[in-house]
């Protein structure tokens, strides 16, 4: 793969590290962004998400590291890259005695707008559904309905840049598939994305996905590439009209593309599960070596794990080799 060029690349994050007193919150954090991708960070709450999001967008200064974002040390950007960026932190950060459109009104006036600014903030509040709230004081609000509330506030402005500290959370699963489905549009449009998530399900959206445990980031893969780098390869099931006895797995295993030991899926010996090096091209070749043993095949498809079962796996892998 070619490295980005410099206009291509909107984030670079360099061997970051972040220390309050003796005690490591980030350590040694590499990774870079370019333009109109999403990378997803997902991990525990504690692992370390929102210290690294702080440090990008200039809340902290990494105690050891280089970070450019937009070609500028978060430190030293100018109002002008500001107007390029939204941030929507972990934690309420609007005005609680404002009502839900005093605060989007707000937010407009910080970066200027004027044109279409009422037809912009609308838009915005019925995406989020908050437009029948709009004279509701923000602190009674709902932890959800604030949430929402953020994220418009966040998106007043068109950024090309979004750093999104777990903007998904404590809100219901149809509105957080609304969410994802604006972001891809977003990137359609052509912004960058940065998303921090403890729902490791939202990988599934990704271009890329960091994984972080324990103030560390593990890797930054592809979501198939998580996946393959969680199970060594990926997932086939298979069904067999016969059980297949243990000389059967034994071949099984032995072949070339097989990458694990083959498991059995139930108690009749009917079902496996075989970890191979491409699901395309060994499914046709598990038909033939079926043909040649006269074994009678069922069904055969490749299994996607669910990416709780990735993320668990990747974080046990990670431990063992440490």
């Amino acid at each position: 793969m070619e490295a980005p060029t410099n206009d291509q690349l909107v984030v670079n994050a360099q061997a970051l590290t972040k220390s309050f007193g003796t005690v490591k919150v980030v350590q040694n954090v590499n990774f870079e962004l370019t333009r109109g991708q999403i990378l997803g960070l997902i991990g525990p709450s504690g692992s370390g998400k929102t210290t690294t999001v702080r440090m990008l967008v200039g809340i902290y200064e990494p105690t050891v590291g280089h970070i450019r974002v937009l070609g500028s040390r978060p430190a030293k950007f100018t109002p002008r890259i500001r107007e390029r960026i939204g941030y929507m932190p972990q934690q309420f950060a609007l005005y609680p005695e404002l009502t839900v459109w005093e605060n989007m009104n707000f937010a407009a006036s910080i970066y200027g707008m004027t044109v279409r600014r009422e037809k912009r903030l609308a838009e915005l509040l019925d995406f989020v559904d908050l437009g029948p709230h709009k004279k509701k004081l923000a602190r009674n609000l709902s932890g959800g309905m604030k949430r929402r509330l953020s994220l418009a506030a966040t998106l007043v402005h068109n950024p090309e840049l979004l750093f999104l500290d777990e903007p998904t959370a404590g809100i219901d699963p149809i509105l957080r598939r609304r969410f994802w489905d604006h972001f891809k549009m977003l990137q359609q449009q052509g912004c960058t994305l940065f998303v921090t998530t403890q729902y490791v399900g939202e990988a599934a959206y990704c271009d890329n996905v960091g994984v972080m445990a324990n103030g560390q980031l593990l890797m930054v893969e592809s979501p198939d590439g998580l996946r393959r780098r969680a199970f060594g390869g990926e997932v086939v099931d298979m069904v067999t009209k016969e059980r297949l006895l243990f000389k059967d797995l034994q071949q099984l295993s032995k072949l070339s593309f097989v990458q694990e030991p083959v498991t059995r899926l139930n108690d009749e010996g009917t079902g496996l599960r075989l970890v191979v090096n491409r699901a395309s091209t060994a499914m046709p070749a598990l038909l033939e070596w079926c043909k040649s043993e006269y074994i009678t095949m069922v069904s055969i498809e490749e299994y996607l794990p669910p990416f709780d079962d990735v993320f668990v796996e990747l974080v046990k892998n990670a431990a063992t080799d440490s």
